[in-house]
């Protein structure tokens, strides 16, 4: 599925620059070192961190895009830095697992 089709259906909020992308799975964490380790390319993160280390990590794997959960609010920084490696950053107010729930429901496989 389409990274715009998952923004539009589910209502996100893009905090940096938005390209359409490839979405080919779900990876969901919140330890950096089980997305450095566990996540595949092209698959949404879903986690509740905001720091800028994030960037890295998802830069690192290829990331579709990180979706921060909880309304969490993602520092200035951390968003610059995205933007500069072209990293996707969404934000949901649902929780971790309610957004998981959503993605199932509108067909995205994990």
């Amino acid at each position: 599925m389409q990274l715009k089709e998952i923004i539009e259906k589910l209502n996100l909020k893009p905090l940096t620059n938005v390209d359409d992308r490839e979405v080919d799975g779900v990876f969901m964490s919140d330890m950096l070192s089980d997305v450095m380790t566990g996540a595949k390319a092209r698959a949404l993160w879903i986690t509740v961190q905001t720091h800028a280390n994030i960037v890295s990590a998802a830069n690192l794997i290829d990331i579709a895009a990180v979706v921060v959960s909880q309304g969490k609010t993602v520092p200035e920084a951390t968003i610059e830095l995205a933007n500069r490696y072209h990293v996707i950053i969404l934000s949901t107010t649902l929780s971790n697992f309610e957004f998981a729930g959503k993605l199932i429901e509108i067909g995205v496989k994990t």
